[in-house]
């Protein structure tokens, strides 16, 4: 699970509860009202304000949770995309840098892999050309970042684009 969807569905746990705790509070307070007709009483409208505003932070709290909801689903889309991209279209000398660690797949495009450690450059796989492409490269500015880039680019060039 990626960090990101562990982050919402701890969201989403604390949300219901902070709900289910709107709900005990609202029903309690109602409860409090005996049964009573409100108009009759000396503070009956201040009540009947009370009550709405408690109705209106669970309504805020439903469109919150539904909210935090869609984009679990989104996440889960997004992480079954990637998955579908690496079955299919990925070469498995890259996806065996990513479990090592040496590559960062980007989730928003599954094609594009940063090197950690390296400032903007990315290395790309082609899909259409069927080959390993590097972009921003010469933006790197500082040695120790471009020949850490370098030396795994040219290894995966040798290997992917050499066949």
């Amino acid at each position: 699970m990626s960090n990101r969807l562990e982050i919402l569905k701890n969201s989403l746990a604390k949300k219901e509860q902070q709900l289910e705790k709107r709900f005990d509070d609202h029903f309690a307070d109602v409860k409090r009202a005996n049964g009573q007709p409100l108009n009759d009483k000396r503070n009956g409208q201040a009540t009947i304000n009370r009550w709405e505003r408690q109705n209106e932070a669970i309504r805020n709290l439903k469109e919150s949770i539904e909210k935090t909801k869609r984009a679990i689903e989104k996440e889960e889309d997004k992480i079954h995309a990637c998955k579908f991209q690496n079955e299919n279209f990925i070469p498995k000398e890259i996806l065996e840098l990513v479990e090592k660690g040496d590559l960062i797949q980007w989730r928003k495009h599954p094609t594009h892999f940063f090197v950690p450690g390296v400032d903007k450059a990315r290395i790309w796989w082609d899909e259409s050309r069927k080959a390993v492409a590097h972009k921003y490269a010469h933006l790197i500015t500082e040695q120790e970042q471009r020949t850490k880039f370098v030396r795994l680019y040219n290894g995966l060039n040798a290997v992917l684009n050499g066949r």
